[in-house]
């Protein structure tokens, strides 16, 4: 029966981190840690538009890393292949530039593409926090205040659809300020759900979502941000969230980033994402730390 409770201690200990009704349960004992959000539209930490065009960036630059595998997407989508071909000639260009053999030019890591367009990369590792399982740090480079450095993937799931069987024993539920959930969880019925929505919503060889966070060899380098572990007395927040509403105009081709699906195909509605951003300057080797108080909408 010992061995049994200190079980069970030791995964609420990791589990609580994310939990968040424990967080509501304590919240007289941690006041400090509610925000009150007044009006959602002046709670940006940064504007909607500095999340596109960073998410454009980073993703344009996966496609064209990528671009050799991309044939059977561009073979559709013609005027797509000629604007992309513009960007790889650029592309190729200043590679040549730098380098005396052109022809040796490689497709580089995920991670490194995030590297050499944002200046930085995220992993997950071990977290500094005791009992709290794995946590992300900035591996590489230097993340400015202000900075989309982290997205939560996941199926989203909007008021009254079904979430209760997803949800037990799952510390990867996030919620919205409006009600919407994010089932981050890459494990049992939560990924079955994610890759049936996934393959779904697929058009011919157009993939609308992202399944690689799934795995252990990710597409999208930011897809991690549901290992981000809540702050804590000794750990102050360096970042939190903000939600996030992919615009219709979104390119097409550039979808098969977007880490989140929604559960049910027939809404009309822009696909939600969270997306983390930095609160201060986070040098390499620093854990990243979130407040779960100061989720934006």
């Amino acid at each position: 029966a010992a061995v049994m409770l200190r079980a069970l201690r030791r995964r609420w200990d990791a589990y609580k981190y994310r939990f968040v009704p424990w967080l509501a349960l304590n919240l007289r004992r941690k006041r400090r840690t509610l925000r009150y959000v007044p009006e959602s539209s002046q709670d940006k930490i940064i504007s909607d538009e500095d999340v596109f065009q960073t998410l454009l960036k980073i993703f344009k630059a996966l496609f064209i890393n990528d671009f050799s595998r991309q044939a059977h997407i561009l073979a559709l989508l013609p005027e797509i292949k000629h604007k992309y071909l513009k960007l790889l000639t650029v592309e190729q260009k200043r590679s040549k530039v730098n380098s005396c053999n052109h022809q040796s030019r490689r497709a580089f890591s995920p991670e490194e593409v995030l590297f050499n367009t944002l200046g930085f990369t995220v992993s997950r590792d071990r977290s500094s926090l005791v009992s709290a399982g794995t946590g992300v740090f900035v591996t590489k480079g230097f993340v400015p205040k202000g900075t989309v450095v982290s997205m939560y993937p996941g199926t989203v799931y909007r008021k009254h659809e079904p979430i209760f069987f997803q949800s037990l024993g799952n510390p990867f539920i996030f919620r919205c300020i409006d009600g919407v959930f994010i089932d981050g969880s890459d494990k049992g019925l939560s990924r079955s759900v994610y890759r049936s929505c996934s393959r779904r919503d697929q058009l011919g060889p157009l993939q609308m979502s992202d399944e690689s966070w799934l795995t252990a060899a990710l597409q999208n380098p930011l897809a991690v941000g549901q290992y981000v572990n809540n702050c804590s007395h000794e750990k102050a927040a360096n970042v939190c969230y903000q939600e996030f509403d992919v615009p219709g105009y979104f390119p097409v081709e550039l979808r098969q980033y977007l880490p989140n699906i929604v559960y049910s195909h027939d809404i009309e509605s822009h696909l939600r994402c969270v997306v983390l951003i930095t609160l201060r300057d986070i040098k390499q080797g620093e854990e990243l730390f979130s407040n779960y108080y100061t989720v934006c909408q």
